[in-house]
């Protein structure tokens, strides 16, 4: 009998799903080969399908300040045309937690340079600063270990 793989969450993104907010994806062989070699079992999730936004979509990024200022009430992801998809980017989130606490997840790969899945840097106003996105934030603010996948690799 096999020993059961640990699971770990991924942008949906990198393993082939097709959705980005352009309608492409990220797929990242390096990452599946990865994964594979050290025995765990990827969950894919997309925090912006899951809170309610198709695909593709307008691109969007945090208005002001931070992801953290965002789960706090204090500031708003907005399209590029300025509407606010604030409660979509935290429903998202809070549905990728859910799955981390459903499946017993304590470790995260995640879409660098995303609004939502960004670990080392986002998009705040429109422009590519350093801090995590949204969903990061709020695994990273539950203990959970995220670390960022560029995406696209061979």
């Amino acid at each position: 009998m096999s020993e059961a793989r640990e699971p770990v969450l991924v942008s949906a993104c990198l393993l082939g799903a097709e959705c980005r907010y352009d309608g492409r994806h990220n797929k990242d062989g390096a990452l599946e080969r990865e994964l594979a070699a050290r025995g765990l079992r990827a969950v894919p999730f997309c925090p912006e399908e899951h809170g309610g936004l198709g695909t593709p979509r307008p691109p969007a990024w945090i208005e002001r300040d931070s992801a953290d200022a965002v789960l706090d009430g204090c500031a708003r992801v907005v399209t590029h045309a300025g509407v606010d998809i604030t409660a979509q980017f935290v429903a998202g989130a809070q549905g990728a937690l859910a799955t981390c606490a459903s499946h017993g997840i304590r470790r995260a790969f995640l879409k660098e340079r995303s609004p939502s899945c960004g670990s080392c840097s986002t998009h705040v106003g429109g422009t590519l600063v350093p801090g995590p996105g949204i969903t990061t934030a709020l695994l990273q603010r539950h203990g959970i270990v995220v670390e960022g996948v560029e995406g696209r690799r061979a």
